[in-house]
């Protein structure tokens, strides 16, 4: 078995939503827990042997941690993205060979998709990195469009080639659809926050400086595909309920909406 570790970057400063992971999200339950607990509580039911870590820069986020008795990797205020702070949380951790970047903004992600990412990595060895997408429903890609025509960023899409290796990923809704197109059954990926990356590969994405495509969207997983790197797509099916990322404040109804819906506490 690979040595495994699913690292949750966590930073306080967002510029769209500042002190995000400290947020409280209610559940089922009417409980509200910070949302980078309701993370670390994903990671540590994924079903595969691995450890689970928080990688951060800010005290505020390391003690809430603490509090409800998770692992902590202080890295630094430097980091560009989320892959960054995963690769300077395993070159800390040492001993690891598969790394799982579980976003913390997205408590509604499948973590049963994480086991399937790694036998991706072991059966293509030449991807330096696996991601999963699920198909839109309907009302997940209303979603997205309504975001898209008010200027928010309500999720990031995927184009992938028919051996499953992405092209593209975009905040935009991609690929365009005619105002006529049926629904029913959308071509439209919604990328989900989640990778795992070769420690080898995330290791030499941390040495290289970001490309102009990943400067102009904002997604860092661009600077594998700008540097000519495979990146391996696990489709899913739409998944029954609307994965959601608390991307902005005004998500926070849709999220505890889908968190009662879905019976999460």
């Amino acid at each position: 078995m690979p040595r495994i570790a699913v690292i949750i970057p966590a930073r306080y400063a967002s510029s769209r939503f500042p002190g995000k992971p400290l947020f409280p999200l209610r559940g089922a339950d009417g409980v509200a827990k910070s949302l980078v607990q309701r993370s670390w509580e994903a990671a540590s039911a994924i079903g595969v042997p691995a450890s689970v870590w928080v990688a951060t820069d800010d005290q505020r986020i390391a003690d809430e941690v603490a509090k409800f008795g998770g692992k902590v990797v202080m890295t630094s205020p430097d980091c560009r993205n989320g892959t960054e702070r995963c690769a300077e949380a395993a070159d800390k951790l040492g001993d690891v060979d598969i790394v799982v970047n579980l976003q913390g903004d997205a408590p509604l992600t499948p973590v049963d998709a994480i086991a399937p990412l790694i036998d991706l990595l072991e059966q293509k060895p030449g991807c330096a990195m696996a991601t999963p997408a699920v198909r839109c429903s309907p009302s997940t890609y209303r979603h997205l469009v309504e975001d898209q025509r008010n200027g928010r960023v309500g999720g990031t899409t995927v184009v992938f080639d028919e051996d499953q290796r992405a092209l593209y990923f975009s905040k935009r809704v991609i690929p365009h659809l005619p105002a006529d197109h049926d629904l029913a059954e959308l071509p439209v990926f919604l990328h989900l926050g989640l990778y795992a990356y070769r420690t080898g590969a995330l290791r030499d994405y941390a040495a290289r400086p970001p490309g102009t495509l990943e400067l102009l969207e904002g997604l860092e997983q661009l600077r594998f595909l700008e540097t000519g790197q495979d990146i391996a797509v696990h489709p899913l099916p739409p998944l029954g309920w609307d994965p959601i990322e608390l991307n902005n404040p005004t998500d926070v109804a849709a999220v505890e909406a889908a968190l009662a819906e879905r019976g999460m506490r």
